[in-house]
Order: structure tokens, then sequence, then C-alpha cells
């Protein structure tokens, strides 16, 4: 529903078409539901709690929830849902200026003597409406003492009083506080309902949108009808003129710095095929075109899926999101290639999407994830590799495992060991070619004798005793990337030999764990245990290392002889401080001896 009228401003598309009432409200059919019964029925709880991601419409929600509460006109004064026609308090509560509806930003009034206030406004009854409603948004940065002073309030409010919280990180609300809330978690708006939503708004303003534009711009929005309406409101600008021909896709593209979905199934097409050149000449054109690597990475992850799902929910063509040609190839792929071939594309894709993300050369990290999965596109598994070799098939032309597969099955292959009975019988060997490590098939030598070979020598163990240990050996091996990392993100909280628990702090890489038990069981020849532990864990290096420098900066600005020089020198600041160490005691020299002595000490 459409507030603006011909004598208002020009109005973003976010407020214009903000939902008046619960009919408005899209993709939120459980919650309208849950609270049409409560209403019906008279049970009307005293606090609410609305979460879900940003733009999903929860200050939305919270006003028309308000309205409900507070509905009176000529013939009904009762609290109700159906708020098709204005009531009495009605606009003043949509525009937000009624004085019985209280809203309030959590993230600037977050301290105790703020819930204090309201607390004490809380007792006094409603001037004009039925309910004194407070509305907090982002709910979750009141600070403790606040949830604190608010508990007994919201255990135990007035009859008068109504509540509705609303937050994106609802894990960060006290138990204490959920517990007394009925919680509604609106959902993300599915693409198709999102795409129909916007085509009806760009009816109303007479803006003509192809479909797979206004699909780009759902897909975008990730299910935030704000986010969707910002995009829709930029592309009108950008598709705007005398010869405008609308918002089509290929300015959307442009606009979003998006790939085109076609162009997404041609290259996978190319991958599955295996011709490399292909990919990586479509990866660069698109590139060209103004699409980024990570951004043509992750629609091709949402193709393999949107592959994947149709060979079990051949109803998905159904998706208003989709274009033609991702329904019809869909199908035609998922017909074709099998569940193991997808999800190791998948596999592969979601590796290499952090690669490319982390990496100062986008482009080039991207180009060797492709040249992966068209390696391992028509490679077999472990699996089909023994059941090949039960049978006697011959597999000399083809890899049958990518350098991750040969680690994670390096003790199956070693005791795949032919009996020297059957010397026709196809051995296993470690070749080196141009993709890594593989192991192919490879007819044994007629003289040889497998169970004679030489016994190879035990295996030396590291033990490393303490973490610092780790470090130095970490050092020793000049690894400084992993250093760093360690001393970034690890806040240590055990440590054994061949064990250590850690919190890790919330940007540590997501392969920190991976590499770093890598590194380690190279180094000492033993699998270490890595752990997350939800306990807080010592500082992390770095944060010592600051702590430091600050209790030293602190020392310095009070020793007097510094506070003299910052004196004579006005705008001077300490930037560094370094500590002069001692200079070593050097022995006393030896005496010297004379020849004789020298003599007899050599005889």
């Amino acid at each position: 529903m459409s507030e603006e009228t011909s004598t208002q401003p020009y109005r973003v598309l976010a407020r214009k078409y903000r939902p008046q009432n619960f009919d408005d409200l899209i993709g939120q059919e459980p919650m309208v539901q849950t609270l049409s019964n409560a209403f019906k029925t008279g049970r009307i709880a005293q606090v609410y709690m609305l979460t879900g991601v940003r733009g999903v419409g929860k200050t939305t929600t919270a006003r028309i929830l308000a309205r409900a509460l507070n509905y009176k006109k000529e013939g009904i004064d009762q609290s109700t849902i159906d708020l098709a026609e204005e009531g009495e308090h009605c606009r003043a509560i949509i525009e937000g200026r009624h004085m019985d509806i209280i809203e309030m930003d959590a993230a600037s009034n977050t301290g105790i003597d703020d819930m204090r206030d309201l607390i004490e406004s809380a007792q006094y009854c409603p001037a004009t409406a039925r309910y004194k409603v407070y509305i907090i948004d982002e709910v979750h940065m009141l600070s403790k003492s606040a949830f604190n002073g608010l508990l007994k309030t919201l255990e135990e409010p007035p009859e008068h009083v109504k509540f509705i919280f609303a937050t994106t990180e609802i894990r960060k609300v006290p138990v204490t506080v959920l517990s007394r809330c009925q919680r509604f978690d609106l959902r993300r708006i599915e693409a198709g309902t999102l795409t129909d939503h916007l085509a009806k708004i760009c009816e109303q303003e007479t803006v003509k949108a192809e479909t797979d534009a206004l699909a780009m711009v759902a897909r975008a929005a990730d299910g935030s009808v704000r986010d969707a309406l910002s995009m829709l409101d930029q592309a009108m600008a950008h598709g705007s003129g005398d010869d405008a021909k609308g918002i089509t896709a290929e300015t959307m593209r442009d606009m979003l710095g998006l790939s085109d979905r076609a162009r997404i199934v041609d290259l996978f097409e190319y991958i599955m095929k295996g011709d490399i050149a292909s990919a990586l000449g479509e990866l660069k054109s698109q590139y060209d075109t103004g699409a980024e690597p990570e951004l043509v990475l992750t629609d091709l992850a949402d193709f393999i899926h949107l592959v994947t799902r149709l060979k079990y929910v051949p109803d998905t063509t159904n998706d208003g999101s989709l274009t033609e040609i991702e329904k019809t190839k869909g199908k035609e792929f998922s017909d074709q290639l099998s569940v193991r071939i997808l999800g190791r594309a998948w596999q592969l894709l979601l590796k290499g999407l952090g690669e490319v993300s982390t990496s100062e050369r986008p482009l080039a990290a991207a180009e060797m994830v492709l040249v992966r999965m068209a390696h391992a596109s028509s490679l077999p598994t472990p699996d089909e590799l023994i059941k090949e070799m039960q049978t006697g098939g011959d597999t000399r032309s083809a890899p049958i495992a990518t350098p991750t597969a040969l680690t994670e099955n390096a003790t199956a292959s070693a005791s795949m060991t032919p009996a020297p009975s059957t010397p026709t019988q196809p051995t296993m060997s470690s070749e080196n070619n141009t993709g890594g490590n593989v192991i192919a098939m490879k007819q044994p030598e007629p003289v040889m004798e497998v169970q004679e070979t030489a016994t190879e020598e035990p295996k030396k163990f590291k033990t490393l005793s303490s973490f610092d240990e780790l470090i130095f050996l970490v050092e020793d091996k000049r690894d400084l990337a992993l250093k760093t990392m360690i001393k970034r993100h690890v806040r240590l909280v055990s440590f054994v030999d061949g064990r250590m628990e850690m919190n890790l702090v919330e940007n540590a890489p997501r392969d920190f764990l991976g590499s770093l038990g890598k590194r380690l069981e190279e180094w000492t020849g033993k699998r270490w245990v890595l752990s997350i532990s939800k306990e807080q864990g010592h500082p992390t290096l770095a944060e010592q290392e600051a702590s430091e420098n600050e209790a030293r900066m602190d020392d310095a600005k009070a020793d007097p002889a510094v506070e003299a020089i910052m004196a004579q020198f006005p705008g001077a600041r300490i930037i560094d401080i370094r500590v002069r160490e001692e200079e070593e005691t050097l022995p006393p020299a030896p005496e010297e001896k004379d020849d004789d002595e020298l003599g007899e000490f050599f005889e």
C-alpha cells in the first residue's frame, strides 16, 4: 500500500511502500496466523520479541502490532488485526508521533539510567490509547545492567503496558529476557515471492522492468525486502531517461557487478566437459565486463545447488526467480550428472571461495579453482577404484584421485599391496605429473617380488611440551604466515603434546585449523587434535604485546625526564618505545703464556 500523496516530495521506495497492516506483509504468514488466533481468543502477550535478518520487516511489524493493540474506531473499541480501515490512533502510530507509542533505539540508549526512566514512565497510564507500547529496536545492544533492571518489569508489567523488542542478534539477548517474551522469527523472503512483489511495485510506478532483472535484484537482496527496494530504487534511476528502456537484465548486471546467468550455465558446461581453455576464457570475459571473480564462483555454486536440488525436487523449476535457461539446462544436467560429481564440484567450490576472498589476486585464484574442478569432473572415487581393481579393470590412462583425496585416503591406498602369487594383478604406484600427486594403475615387472621389500625406518616423532615450543618450531620452519595467524587469532585454553584447545577470534580464516593441523603433523610426525573451546582463553600473543607496549608507554609518560622533554617541546608525541639491552659482560681474557709453558702443555 502506498502512503504517498501527490503533494508530498519524493520518498524512497522502502518508505513509500512500507506495509501499513498485516495484509501488506509478505512472506510472514505463520506469524500473522498466530497473532490472528491470539487476538481472537484474547491471548495477547505482554512482551513480544521480533527477530530476523536486516530489512525483513521487524520495526514495521512492531508498528503494525502497536496499531492492532490500540485499534479504535466508531463501532469498534478492541484490539484486532483487521486494520483495513484507519482507526482513531492509526495515522499517528504510522507516522511515529503518537505520545503513547514510545520507540527507542537500544544502540543509543544502552545504560541502566535509560531503563530507570522507562520503568518509571511505564507506571503511568496511557494518555489517549488503550495501551502504552514500548518499541525497543536492536534490543541486544542494551548493557547487562540495563537488561537486569528491566527483568522485573518484564515479568510483571502493568496491565496497560506492552513491550515489543526487535533484534538481528537474538543470541546476544539474555535467556532470562527471552523466557519472558513471545518470540516471532521473521523469515527471509523467498526470491520468487520477492520478485513478484517488485513487479507489482514497478507496475504501480509505471516503470518497465524485465523479469530477469527483478530476479537478479531479489537474489542479491538475500531475503531482505528493504535491500531489494533500495536496489530497485537505484535501478529505476539508472534506467531513466528520454530513451530509457526501463530496467533490463544487462543494466542490472552492470549496476550490481553480477554475472550473466546464461553465461554461468555455459561456464558450468565447459567445466563438466573438462574444457579448461574455454572455461578460463569465459571467466576472463565475464571479469572484463565487470563481474567479480568471487561473485562468479558464488553464482556457479548456486547453479550446482540448483542442479542437485532438481534431481530430488523437480518442482523447483516453478521458482519465479529462475531464468528459463536455468530451468531447462538445469534439468538436463540433473539427468546427466551423478550426485557424486555434483557433490565433489560443490566441495571444491566452497574451498575455492575462501581462497578467492582472501587472495590478493582473485582472478588468478578463481582460475585455479576452475582448473581443479575441470580435472576432478571425470575422476572416479576411491571406492570406484577398489571396485575396478577387484574386477580387473584397466585404468592406466585416467588419474583417479586429486591431491586432497589422496591425502585423505593414504591409509587405504597403502594397504592395497597385491599378493605375490598373482603376478599379473596390477599394483599401485605413486607418480608425479602436472596435476600433482595422483595414483595410477601400473603393471608390475614379472620378476618383482612385492613382499621382499626393505623394511622402512621407524617414523621419528617430535615432542612439543608447551605452547612456546610450538611458536619456536614455527619460527624455526620460517613459516611467517602461520606464525602471524597464531599470533593474531589464537587464544590458548590448554596445551599438551598432540592436543591443543583454543578460542579463535571472530575474523580467523576458515581454513586456519586445517592448515595448522597439517603443518604440525608434517613437522612432528603425528596427528594433532585441535579443538575450539567456548572458554575465553588467554589473550592472543598480539594482544599481550599490545598490552605490554601500552604499559611501557604509561611508564615512559610518568618518567620525570620524559615529562621535562615533553614540556620543553609542546606538541611532541611519544610514538614508539625501545628497550636498550644491557651490553654483555665479556669474560676476562686468559693470561698470556710464554713459549716454554706452551711447549710443556703440548708435550
